[in-house]
């Protein structure tokens, strides 16, 4: 439901300015996918402390990378220089188990191939919802509309 509408919203985004590699509708979906499993779908408590404040499970799940060990990672997408890469095992190790094997069952894939498209189409997608350094706030939906991607 809402990460299918998230998938769109993402996949759109992603799509919009980019080359090379895969479409934006496949990362999309899978990021909308984990968010809408992050936002409330996955049930345990690692997926209700990623929603942080509800209709924005982004920044929860940068805080959840963060406090994993990945603060450089998470704030060079959202900074305005470098993108700094993660990789599909450090993306599987910050995640509570529950939300991956979520978002891959939605997304048709297997967890770990969920991780990778996850740690490969994340750092873009940050970036391009936080152009100005900082993660608005609002709404997910709403923060990617404004992007006018």
């Amino acid at each position: 439901m809402a990460g299918n509408d998230l998938g769109g919203l993402l996949g759109g985004l992603l799509g919009g300015g980019g080359s090379g590699g895969q479409g934006g509708g496949g990362a999309g979906n899978i990021l909308g996918a984990l968010l809408g499993a992050l936002g409330g779908g996955a049930g345990g408590a690692g997926g209700a402390q990623a929603a942080g404040n509800g209709s924005n499970p982004l920044g929860g799940l940068l805080e959840m990378l963060k406090k994993s060990g990945l603060v450089d990672q998470a704030q060079s997408w959202v900074g305005t220089g470098e993108n700094q890469a993660v990789s599909g095992a450090e993306i599987a190790k910050a995640l509570p188990d529950e939300a991956l094997q979520q978002a891959a069952q939605q997304a048709g894939v297997s967890p770990q191939e969920a991780a990778d498209q996850i740690a490969q189409a994340l750092p873009q997608a940050v970036d391009k919802l936080s152009p100005t350094g900082s993660l608005s706030s609002g709404s997910l939906e709403d923060i990617i509309k404004q992007q006018n991607l």
